[in-house]
């Protein structure tokens, strides 16, 4: 079903291809959508383009797609359920084929209300799993664990420090030049769909970057990745995730402690000091209030947490 590399583009007739750039277009110059939520959306219509070839018996053209019904869309859902895929996973890939039909639409290609009346997958309420303050600061303290090079715990803490300070996604950290580093009160952050927000910088934060950079070899500068790995290159994801997976096993910490999960501490402290939701909806970068309002449950429930386990009459049962 899916084409990871999206060989199939390499076969499409070229109404479709066409089609396909000008969305990609479309998206990063209209819509100012982040490079990787372009590669995204383009994955996951190669993704459903694979799973039509092999449910028409040939690659499809533009007018297959526009002649889709609601059975196939269904027949199609049906197949990344029998596969395991998630069901966020799938919400996400509905929504990127349901963005590329309005753009045929637009564009004056054709129409299909099919792929429009097709129901979002129900999708799980999920709380934010944060840290605890404690298990938070322990964090930062062995952020420099496992490393046999020093600039390398450095980068640790400074990253998670970020992190943790700022509430920052892992891709807007890593994403980051040398020349956007934090060097006063505030620094201005790229989200989601190339929004930027101001966010408030401790000292603290400030001082584990130039600290790093101070001890980095590779000296980052101007336009230059700011966090990079032993090699120089810019720091993926991947790794920053398993330097963290490596400080959860020394702490002893649930799976649930990953980077993230300085970004849901972040917020969680936040509101457990008296912050409003309002602006920690504007230093997360939200676009909707209600994605904030979960930190209320987290808040509640260690709130209630407390009670039951600090209150006399909580403990007669």
């Amino acid at each position: 079903m899916a084409d990871p590399n999206g060989l199939i583009a390499l076969k499409l007739p070229d109404d479709l291809r066409e089609a396909i750039a000008d969305w990609r277009g479309w998206l990063c110059d209209e819509k100012r959508a982040s490079d990787h939520t372009t590669d995204n959306y383009q994955a996951d219509l190669y993704a459903f383009l694979g799973f039509v070839t092999d449910h028409l018996g040939a690659v499809p053209d533009l007018k297959d797609l526009l002649r889709l019904n609601p059975r196939d869309f269904r027949s199609w859902l049906a197949r990344r359920s029998m596969d395991g895929m998630a069901k966020t996973s799938t919400a996400r890939a509905l929504s990127s084929l349901r963005n590329f039909y309005r753009f045929l639409e637009r564009s004056g290609r054709g129409q299909n209300a099919a792929v429009q009346s097709i129901r979002n997958p129900r999708l799980p309420q999920s709380t934010p799993k944060p840290l605890t303050p404690d298990d938070a600061m322990a964090v930062l303290e062995n952020a420099d664990a496992w490393q046999d090079e020093p600039w390398l715990g450095k980068r640790n803490l400074a990253l998670f420090t970020l992190l943790y300070g700022c509430g920052l996604r892992i891709s807007e950290a890593l994403d980051l030049n040398a020349n956007q580093r934090p060097t006063g009160d505030s620094m201005v952050i790229t989200g989601k769909g190339n929004k930027q927000r101001l966010v408030p910088v401790l000292q603290i934060v400030r001082d584990a970057i130039d600290d790093y950079i101070r001890a980095c070899p590779f000296a980052p500068d101007g336009d230059e990745p700011l966090f990079v790995g032993a090699r120089g290159k810019r720091l993926v994801a991947q790794v920053a995730q398993r330097e963290m997976r490596k400080v959860r096993e020394l702490l002893n910490l649930p799976d649930t402690a990953t980077p993230h999960a300085l970004r849901h501490s972040f917020a969680t402290h936040l509101l457990a000091g008296g912050g409003d939701l309002r602006t920690i909806q504007d230093l997360l970068g939200h676009a909707s209030l209600s994605t904030t309002q979960r930190y209320t449950a987290v808040d509640t429930e260690q709130l209630m947490a407390v009670y039951n386990g600090t209150h006399p009459r909580a403990r007669q049962r």
